[in-house]
């Protein structure tokens, strides 16, 4: 695992509103991102860097659970993302990358796009709207170099952006302690015939592989948690295991109360809910570490 470092990111808001058309810098990188809404792609489709080729993903809302993105690639960005307004429904969202000083070919951009296909269905976390992953095109060793250089800073800048959808849930609830996260603690739910075991991270909160979740739910249940649990079976997230759901893999959640909500199949307080050895619930925990950073 490399080392995290301190890093400077811009976003110029070329509207001058926040969820306007955006432009995303970061230091020491030969590249951009251009953020932009669907309803604005219009205004986005005059500017220099999407007559560029590059790599970009659509995304759209989590109507039946979790949401979704679809990854391309492009000569020229602006192009394909016009095409993109009258072909595809789902998205509302578009982030296109591409280079400063026109540092990515056909071959590069290809390149990206199986890349970040394979790590978007490895992570399983987003639906993702690609059919198939397209081959990895053959490149000389300094040009793979080079692609994967420029993708991991663009793996830097999608959770800035809110796009969680290529970094595995694995890879956050058994990283190695942080000073805002000293020390990772073990969180268990045994509650209505769930058990299972998770923890808290930055983003939300992480159910682990092997937990179980029960296989009815309530009557009550809210619809988007109904349909998140479908999702995740029709994934391969949960499969049947005996009489109950077992997770197949680390799951990561917007918050600890979702996460206890699917285990339970129903409404829960995942504040109260999940609980580490000594059963001091998260509740406690979180106040306890408000306390001692006063």
């Amino acid at each position: 695992m490399t080392q995290s470092r301190p890093t400077s990111i811009r976003i110029f808001l070329a509207d001058g509103t926040p969820d306007g058309l955006r432009v995303v810098e970061k230091s020491n990188w030969t590249g951009w991102a251009v953020v932009v809404s669907r309803s604005e792609i219009g205004h986005a489709l005059a500017r220099d860097e999407l007559r560029r080729p590059g790599v970009y993903v659509l995304t759209g809302p989590a109507e039946d659970g979790t949401p979704r993105l679809y990854v391309g690639e492009a000569d020229v960005l602006g192009e394909r993302l016009k095409q993109h307004v009258a072909g595809k429904e789902f998205w509302t969202r578009a982030v296109a990358f591409t280079s400063t000083n026109e540092g990515l070919n056909k071959a590069h951009v290809r390149y990206l796009e199986s890349r970040l296909i394979e790590l978007a269905k490895r992570a399983n976390q987003w639906a993702v709207e690609n059919g198939t992953t397209p081959g990895v095109p053959p490149l000389s060793e300094a040009d793979r170099a080079d692609a994967e250089w420029f993708l991991d800073e663009m793996l830097v800048i999608f959770p800035v952006l809110g796009i969680d959808a290529f970094e595995s849930a694995a890879g956050q609830a058994r990283a190695e302690p942080t000073p805002s996260q000293p020390e990772p603690v073990a969180l268990y739910l045994k509650e209505r015939g769930a058990q299972a075991r998770g923890r808290e991270v930055a983003d939300g909160f992480v159910v682990m592989e092997g937990s179980t979740a029960r296989i009815d739910e309530t009557g009550s249940i809210h619809e988007h948690m109904r349909d998140l649990r479908q999702q995740l079976q029709d994934r391969g997230v949960l499969v049947r295991d005996g009489q109950g759901l077992r997770f197949t893999q680390d799951f990561r959640f917007n918050s600890p109360s979702l996460a206890a909500g699917v285990l339970v199949g129903g409404s829960a307080n995942g504040r109260v809910c999940w609980k580490d050895e000594n059963g001091r619930t998260l509740k406690a925990l979180q106040e306890a570490r408000a306390e001692a950073s006063i």
